[in-house]
């Protein structure tokens, strides 16, 4: 159950801090959507656009999760990953007349590297570090 709910997570990776109705992580969704804004160097009037394609999005993961938990099947990986890339698809499809092409691009290396933090573990050491225990 632990690892569905990991990967649900991870369907929203770009999401999940795009939520509207006031929760615990508020605080936290905001400054990470004022740190995209920054990091694409969002207009305002992009930024609400891409926090609303964001939580739609997220809606749909959400969605997704509670119905399959609701069935009480639990999906395979395949299937998990599948439902990310789809989800990361129509992100991208959606973002793509709001963004200009440097901003869609540093999206998705920013989502890129969300991804491998989250599916990869720690980075590896460095040569000639010892080994983390």
């Amino acid at each position: 159950m632990k690892a569905i709910l990991v990967a649900l997570a991870l369907l929203c990776a770009g999401a999940a801090f795009a939520q509207s109705p006031p929760a615990p992580n508020a605080e936290h969704g905001a400054k990470m959507m004022d740190n995209l804004a920054i990091l694409l160097d969002l207009t305002p009037a992009q930024k609400t656009q891409v926090q609303a394609i964001l939580q739609e999005e997220h809606a749909k993961a959400k969605a997704a999760f509670e119905q399959a938990h609701a069935s009480g099947s639990k999906p395979d990986f395949a299937q998990m990953k599948a439902l990310h890339e789809q989800l990361q698809q129509e992100i991208v499809q959606k973002l793509t007349p709001v963004l200009s092409e440097t901003q869609l691009q540093k999206f998705q290396v920013l989502e890129q590297m969300h991804q491998g933090h989250f599916h990869h573990g720690p980075p590896p050491a460095e040569p000639g570090s010892a080994p983390q225990s």
